[in-house]
């Protein structure tokens, strides 16, 4: 999945700015503790970023 189209499903989900705000803020234990712009950038694979993401708050299966 390109980061683009990682991107919008995180504005989809969360909406643009609280989906930026997770982007940046949060840290996942599941990324080595890094936020989701820190794993992009550390190469980490979007697909395991969205897995991680959608874990962490709750996405319901069908919309993952």
């Amino acid at each position: 999945m390109r980061i683009t189209a990682f991107r919008a499903l995180m504005a989809e989900e969360f909406g643009r700015v609280r989906s930026e705000m997770i982007a940046r803020d949060h840290v996942f234990s599941e990324l080595d503790g890094r936020t989701v712009d820190q794993a992009l950038e550390a190469g980490v694979p979007t697909r395991t970023i969205w897995r991680v993401v959608c874990e962490a708050f709750d996405v319901p299966v069908e919309r993952r």
